[in-house]
């Protein structure tokens, strides 16, 4: 958490500052993909705390009263001075710059734009790679350098079934 604050403190302050509608759960996500939260939820956890039985419930063999619980201890979570910074990729290609209602179904739908206030969005454009939406330069662009899909894309069929 960055300088102490909760995940809902810092989804409301992204909120109010730049007009979006982040929510608690998109602020922590957004944080452990960028490598700034750790496993752990608080830097110092008690070693021991006391297991009490809910009013009612008896496990069998035990007499109900509390008993102590070894915690064990968890490391620190990152903090956003040792997070390493992101590394961006880039290729070499002149997008045409198409806008949606130009697009064409064998073009590329890599999006340029969008990131102003009043900016369209346009398309690369370029002929799409075989089983992809992208050419060949953005596809390698979007896959992860070290994952790479369980299958290959390819076309879906889909059947209409009627209710009988």
């Amino acid at each position: 958490m960055a300088g102490g604050m909760s995940f809902s403190a810092i989804a409301k302050a992204l909120n109010q500052k730049f007009g979006t509608s982040y929510t608690r759960n998109a602020a922590l996500s957004r944080s452990k993909r960028m490598g700034l939260t750790g496993p752990a939820r608080a830097e110092k956890r008690p070693e021991r705390i006391l297991d009490a039985q809910p009013a009612g419930r008896k496990r069998s063999g035990t007499d109900g009263k509390a008993r102590e619980v070894l915690i064990p201890e968890s490391p620190a979570p990152a903090s956003p001075e040792s997070a390493k910074p992101v590394r961006l990729r880039c290729i070499g290609i002149s997008p045409r710059l198409v806008s949606l209602l130009e697009l064409k179904p064998a073009d590329c739908r890599y999006p340029y734009g969008g990131d102003k206030e009043g900016e369209p969005i346009v398309f690369c454009g370029h002929p799409r790679r075989e089983g992809s939406s992208y050419c060949t330069p953005h596809f390698h662009l979007t896959q992860a350098p070290e994952a790479q899909s369980e299958r290959p894309a390819g076309r879906v069929l889909l059947r209409l079934v009627e209710a009988a």
